[in-house]
Parts: structure tokens; C-alpha cells; sequence
């Protein structure tokens, strides 16, 4: 039968489940078990598409197209997978499903309720998520923190599968806080007590305790929080703050955290190899050097933003054992206080995607200077369309290029809206979305970056290089050195006489992983620390 692990959060939000989801996933497949995961959020949206940055974050996409939460990214990278629209599931999703279900007449007259329509909705979302993924064991993630009121059908489904499915094929793994008070700074197991005690009383007894903390747990604490939350001793994992997350696994595995987990389960355990992963540590603590990178973006007070490609970075960093301090510009502030202020002397530029005019002129100035200055330059969706924007405009000699999606009357639409998007109404997954082949041209430097002729990397927009300018901009010295199948579609586009400059209109951060940097992020970190000085 197909085993369940089911992951929930208490105290605070943003405790760490969806890493402790993550390392547990790598831990079990290095074991062998074939493992897929799973993030339920307990919003309304349907989809985490159409929110806010500034209030969810990264919007992570998956190869078939789903706009997802951002834990899916940690998910990818850490157990090495490539997960699907199954893999998160929403509020909005199930009460969608269970009143089309209702308007159909499929309930045959019955009173609709959240026990048992809504909780089997949810129980059949998760059934239904090995079987897409061929999985042994399903890590489930519960999204938010236990006590939130839009998160109790999901507990009471989660309760009601280890009935359903017998007591050995499931396991709850719960994540809380261990926190530093009062004067004297100390640690208090009172709120773990207190998080355990509301979870049970729902009906789940926890079987791990992951303990989020900054100082390790004494002999004392782990005792009294074995005796108040009902736990075995050896269940209570020290979650101790780290400033490498990559060290997580090699850190769990010491303390036996796979091992208990598929104990709960009936699974046998076998040896396990964490070379790969300790070798990756070791290369991020002792770099041979460091370099600058510049991120020139709108949304860069928020980490969360822009996650996948800050992970990349350091993915691309790591496979050449160099530190990449990472600078963040404002694309507005750049704007105001010009590129020579704020770039000189960094050892590389990055112009993430994003969406609206903010900030544009900003990010188009960072291009420029990038061009001239011979400083490695990396663009990605937006970066690639405001690269050939700066183009356009200063070596094609066409002023006042722009795209359409912030100046509809500009004398020259470099970017522009294809016809298929433009009966568009409704904003949500309606972009183009997910994989999406590129054929490399011959000798150009993303054939040899990627070594391939032929590729597929993960899409999010809307607007593209507009075919009418696509000769233009060749007859310019601009090489459009990807393009979709027909030549319709500008993938890449790169600069022949400059040391590296290079733009994607795709995400290919989001296929980036710890142990195999990304092609684009590792050619582009090889090229900052050459010029840094960095010895190859």
C-alpha cells in the first residue's frame, strides 16, 4: 500500500515545514523509495497565480503548467524531482470541485456538508497523488499553522485517513517552535506543549516532534517535552537553525529522522549516502573566492520574491566553489540614482522577471551598462525583454522602443502582446505556462552552455519579442540564439563580442538543483569570477 506522511506547523507560520518536508523526501529517496510531495494550502484562491508577492511570495512552476506555492520549489531541489499540478492543492480547488460536483447533481439530493463531502474531496486529492507520481511514499504538507480555522477540514481529512488507511501506512510529523525569552534568554518548551495539546485534541497524535530552535535542546527539555506531548524521546528532532539549509539532510540523518518515520510505517530501513550533499556543504563554507552579483529588480525587499533564483545562484556558486555575494538593487532606486552609482564594481548583473512598468527605465539602464561595460549580464523573462527593449533603442537605432505592455501607442513594439492572448479575461492560469521546446542555435553559447541542440525550460508571461523585429535585431549583432520549434518564439538572445551576456525568456531557475546548478547560473557565475579575478 501506499504510505503517508503528513506534515503540520504550529506556534508561527514560516517555522520550516516545507524544508523539513523537503529533507525528509531526499533522506527517503536516497534510501531507494520512489517519493512524491505534496503542499496543501488552506486559502481560497485557486491557485497562488494571481497573489502578491509582497504577501505570498514566489509563484513556483511546474513542468505541466500549475502556478504554485513556492514550498513546491523546495520540493524539486532537495529531493531532486519534478512534481505536477497535483502536488498543491487549495481551498479554492476543493469547493470548486464540490459544488460543480453539487450543481451536477452528483450528491444525489444531499445536504452538502463540509463532514463528509468536503473532508473525502480533500482525502481523494491526496489518494490521487501517487498514482500521477508513481510514488512509495507521499510527503503531505498542511499549510499554515494548527488552530487556524480555515485549516480544520484538512486536519479533520488528514485525521480521518489514518483510519482509513490503517495505522502503519501513515506518520505525523509536526514542526514547532522552541523559543528564546524573557531576560535571561531562556528556552521554553511551553509553547511546543501547547501546539501538541491543540493538535491532539483534534484527534492527531503526533509520532515526530521537529523542534525549530537556535541553541540545542538539552537532556532536561527533550524529557519534558517527551512527557507532556506523548512522544517517544528518540522522536524529537532538533531543528537548529543553520546558516546553510543544504546541511539540513546530512544534520537529520544524524539524528535518525528517516529512519524513525519509516519505523512508523513498516518500512525497512536501509544505508544511506549523504556524500553528495556534505561535498556541497563543504564547497559553499570554503569557497575559492567571491564575486559580486547584482540583482536589479522591483521586488527586492522580499526574499521570498524571488527564492528560486537566489537558490540557483548559490547552486551555480557551489559547482565552482566560489561565494556569490549577492547585491540587491532597487530597479526604482537605480532609476533615480543612475547605473555607474550603484553597479561599479560589481562582477555581474542579474535582471530577474516581473510584471507592470515600475521600475522598468531602472532595469533597462542596469542592461545598458552591463552592454558596455563588458560586466557579465544574465536575464531572465522580464530581463530578456527589457534586453532587447535596450537594444532596440541603442544600437538598432530605434528610439522610444518599448513593449506594450507599458507604452501601448510606442512608435516601435519590440515586445508585444501575440493575437492569442489578446481575448484574455480572466487573469488567473492563463499565461504561458510550463515547459515549453527551444531549439539552440549552432555555435552559440546557450548550445554550448547547456550542450544540447534542443531543450525545454519553464515559461510565466504573457508578452513576447515581436516577430517583426526579430531581422532587425539579427541585422544588429543581436543573436536570437533560441527559439521555439517554428521560429516564431524568441527563447534566448545573446551578445557574440561580449564576455557573457545572455537572456532567457524563460524560468530556468526553477529546474535549478543543490548538486546540479542550472547551465545558465553556472556559465553566468563562471564568467562573474573571471571577472573578479577568480582563478578558473
Amino acid at each position: 500500500m501506499i504510505k503517508y506522511v503528513f506534515v503540520t506547523g504550529g506556534v508561527v507560520s514560516s517555522i520550516g515545514k516545507g524544508i523539513a518536508s523537503a529533507c525528509l523526501g531526499r533522506l527517503l529517496r536516497n534510501r531507494g523509495y520512489r517519493v512524491t510531495v505534496q503542499k496543501i494550502d488552506p486559502y481560497l484562491n485557486v491557485d497562488a497565480g494571481t497573489m502578491n508577492p509582497h504577501q505570498h511570495g514566489e509563484v513556483f512552476v511546474t513542468d505541466d503548467g500549475a502556478e504554485t506555492d513556492l514550498d513546491l520549489g523546495h520540493y524539486e531541489r532537495f529531493v531532486d524531482i519534478n512534481l505536477n499540478k497535483h502536488c498543491n492543492v487549495t481551498t479554492g480547488k476543493v469547493y470548486g470541485n464540490v459544488i460543480a460536483k453539487e450543481r451536477r447533481g452528483d450528491y444525489l439530493g444531499e445536504t452538502v456538508q463540509v463532514i463528509p463531502h468536503v473532508t473525502d474531496e480533500i482525502k481523494e486529492r491526496i489518494r490521487e497523488l501517487p498514482a500521477t507520481a508513481d510514488a512509495d511514499i507521499a510527503i503531505v504538507e498542511i499549510g499554515g499553522t494548527i488552530g487556524d480555522i480555515e485549516g480544520l477540514p484538512f486536519l479533520e481529512a488528514i485525521r480521518q485517513m489514518r483510519a482509513d488507511e490503517g495505522q502503519s501506512n501513515c506518520a505525523f510529523l509536526h514542526v514547532t517552535l522552541v523559543p528564546f525569552v524573557g531576560p535571561r534568554q531562556e528556552m521554553k518548551t511551553k509553547p511546543t506543549q501547547h501546539s501538541v495539546r491543540e493538535l491532539r485534541s483534534i484527534g492527531i497524535q503526533p509520532d515526530v516532534l521537529l523542534c525549530r530552535t537556535k541553541q540545542p535542546l538539552s537532556e532536561e527539555m527533550r524529557r519534558k517535552v517527551a512527557l507532556f506531548c506523548d512522544i517517544d524521546r528518540e522522536a524529537i528532532i532538533e531543528g537548529l537553525d543553520t546558516d546553510i539549509v543544504y546541511e539540513l539532510p546530512v544534520t537529520f540523518e544524524r539524528q535518525g529522522l528517516a529512519s524513525i518515520v519509516l519505523k512508523k510505517l513498516g518500512l525497512e530501513d536501509h544505508p544511506v549516502d549523504l556524500t553528495e550533499w556534505e561535498d556541497l556543504v563543504e564547497r559553499i563554507r570554503n569557497p575559492r573566492g567571491e564575486c559580486r552579483i547584482a540583482m536589479v529588480g522591483k521586488y527586492m525587499e522580499l526574499h521570498d520574491a524571488y527564492i528560486s533564483i537566489f537558490d540557483a545562484l548559490r547552486h551555480g556558486a557551489a559547482h565552482h566553489r566560489v561565494e556569490a555575494d549577492v547585491i540587491r538593487i532597487d530597479s526604482e532606486r537605480l532609476e533615480e540614482a543612475g547605473a555607474e552609482a550603484l553597479l561599479a564594481g560589481v562582477d555581474g548583473i542579474l535582471v530577474p522577471g516581473g510584471f507592470g512598468r515600475r521600475g522598468i527605465e531602472g532595469k533597462i539602464q542596469a542592461i545598458r551598462y552591463a552592454r558596455e561595460s563588458g560586466t557579465p549580464y544574465l536575464g531572465l523573462c522580464l530581463g530578456l525583454q527589457c534586453a532587447v527593449i535596450e537594444y532596440a533603442r541603442e544600437v538598432c537605432g530605434l528610439p522610444g522602443a518599448n513593449s506594450t505592455e507599458f507604452d501601448e501607442e510606442t512608435s516601435h513594439p519590440v515586445i508585444t502582446i501575440l493575437p492569442e492572448q489578446l481575448q484574455v479575461e480572466n487573469m488567473g492560469a492563463t499565461m504561458r505556462l510550463g515547459a515549453w521546446p527551444c531549439e539552440l542555435a549552432a555555435g552559440s553559447l546557450a548550445e554550448r552552455l547547456y550542450g544540447a541542440k534542443r531543450i525545454e525550460e519553464r515559461h510565466r508571461h504573457r508578452y513576447e519579442v515581436n516577430p517583426d523585429y526579430h531581422q532587425r535585431l539579427r541585422d544588429a549583432g543581436m543573436v536570437l540564439s533560441g527559439t521555439s520549434p517554428s521560429g516564431r518564439l524568441v527563447e534566448l538572445v545573446e551578445l557574440p563580442d561580449h564576455p557573457f551576456f545572455i537572456a532567457t525568456q524563460a524560468h530556468p531557475e526553477f529546474k535549478s538543483r543543490p548538486t546540479r546548478a542550472h547551465p545558465l547560473f553556472a556559465g553566468f557565475i563562471e564568467a562573474a569570477a573571471a571577472h573578479a579575478g577568480i582563478d578558473a
